[in-house]
């Protein structure tokens, strides 16, 4: 077995193998049972012809077979590729764990005032360049949410904004099934051909059902498009316990699993052996506020043991971290940053997104991310453990030295200490000054990033196809 990408040698379980096969039973018996809600022909006609019932108002009951025949086909394996057909993130037996953050988002937090504001076109450049510096960040997300742009091609103007400014995987959410398709037409163009997309996909894609037990036309298609042109798929339901899951962690994960065990067929049923990566976010209903928690122990305790679930069946997990429900940068911002990512860092997780954003999915903060890339460092010397052998009881130094000396100038500590981990923005000044300096080192940071990381540029072919298609969508 090849060592993974993020060494890790504590142990840490939420979910016994007895509590597993809990979940998994009674998530079952929910698809057997009580059935899920499913709009569209295509699918409705999928599911009928391969075993499934189809009762009034369209409630479809999975039986067990369906779901134990779509986990033999779904791969355990999937490979997200850049833009230049290089693989970037390898999800395998390995259970290798990335982080990617987002491209776009409703607002914007300017580094540089710690104030939010209309997230616009340009912001993407920032954000993208940023990411494609930063070491620890593997993927980003475009979403379409950008100002300035017609809403009904922001998410194709976003994907190819993306595409231009960022090296490594893209993932993509859009608003509709249209703009997925444009996406895929675009995508095909970039690289080639249907095949060549479905050989090395250009991007992943993020679809859902409506919790509790709903899965749309919209939704179905986005499963479909995905499948027929080989686009792994995230399928995530979004649930808040108490107010669209039931108020135990319990019932909420058997919920999600269900519905994720749900997409799973009905993926597998378009086409056998199509990309598919179980995803999870059941979060709290906050009856005070009416939110839906980003920042909750319990969401990301739950998201932990969902990935566990997709570790038990074998298949990718999609996860959540580095989030807040808080608007700023501040004291709340930081501490849910840094307990979200230690959750999944020490999790099942293989692919953890939303890295920087706060006020509950709202805005996005550049500083959230480059704080962010510096905790999963400090993190990665955390999660490696303790080496526990002969050589590094280190018996001869004890000898050397003896009672009452010192190690400092000893040849082990000069072999060995570059190996703990020393901070590039956080300090340990022997004396510090009389207030944080910190916000400013950062701002300094990014302003050197911006103004001297250049992205590999595009070849001419690939540049002039986005403008076609980025003129042909202005032009709607």
């Amino acid at each position: 077995m090849k060592k993974r990408n993020i060494e890790i040698d504590i142990e840490f379980n939420i979910l016994t193998k007895k509590k597993k096969d809990k979940v998994h039973e009674f998530s079952l018996k929910l698809l057997e049972e009580v059935g899920i809600e499913v709009t569209g022909e295509k699918m409705l006609e999928l599911l009928k012809n391969n075993g499934a019932e189809i009762g009034n108002d369209n409630i479809v009951k999975i039986p067990r077979k369906m779901v134990e025949k779509a986990m033999k086909s779904v791969p355990k394996e999937v490979i997200l590729y850049n833009r230049d057909g290089d693989p970037i993130i390898n999800i395998g037996e390995e259970n290798n764990i990335y982080f990617g953050s987002i491209a776009e988002q409703l607002e914007y937090l300017d580094y540089k005032t710690n104030k939010s504001r209309r997230f616009m076109r340009e912001d993407m450049k920032t954000m993208c360049v940023l990411q494609d510096y930063l070491p620890n960040i593997s993927f980003t997300t475009s979403v379409g949410l950008i100002d300035g742009v017609p809403s009904s091609v922001a998410g194709q103007i976003g994907f190819i904004e993306t595409l231009r400014n960022f090296s490594k995987s893209i993932h993509v959410v859009t608003s509709d099934v249209d703009a997925l398709k444009d996406i895929v037409n675009i995508s095909k163009d970039f690289v080639g051909g249907k095949e060549k997309l479905m050989e090395k996909p250009l991007f992943m894609y993020y679809a859902e059902p409506i919790p509790p037990f709903k899965h749309p036309y919209e939704s179905n298609e986005r499963l479909m498009v995905c499948a027929e042109n080989g686009i792994p798929v995230v399928y995530m339901p979004y649930s808040m316990m108490g107010g669209t899951a039931p108020v135990t962690l319990a019932a909420a994960l058997a919920q999600n699993n269900a519905e994720i065990l749900a997409g799973m067929v009905m993926t597998q049923l378009v086409r056998e052996g199509a990309p598919y990566i179980y995803g999870s976010m059941p979060t709290v209903f906050d009856m005070k506020s009416t939110i839906g928690s980003y920042g909750a122990p319990e969401f990301h305790l739950a998201v932990a043991a969902s990935s566990e679930m997709a570790d038990y069946y074998g298949i990718p997990f999609y996860g959540t971290a580095s989030v807040s429900d808080a608007r700023t940068i501040d004291m709340q911002s930081i501490s849910e940053i840094e307990m979200t990512l230690f959750s999944s860092i020490l999790s099942k997780a293989n692919l953890v997104h939303d890295i920087g954003l706060l006020e509950h999915a709202r805005n996005i903060s550049p500083v959230a991310i480059y704080i962010s890339n510096e905790i999963i460092d400090q993190l990665k010397n955390y999660t490696k453990g303790i080496e526990i052998n002969d050589d590094m009881f280190l018996f001869d130094t004890f000898k050397n030295i003896g009672p009452g000396g010192h190690y400092l100038n000893d040849e082990s500590t000069l072999k060995n200490f570059k190996k703990m981990w020393y901070p590039k923005v956080f300090t340990r000044n022997s004396i510090n000054p009389e207030e944080s300096d910190l916000m400013d080192r950062v701002i300094e940071k990014i302003d050197y990033i911006l103004k001297n990381h250049k992205v590999k540029p595009l070849e001419k072919e690939k540049e002039d196809i986005l403008k076609k298609y980025e003129k042909e969508l202005l032009d709607r």
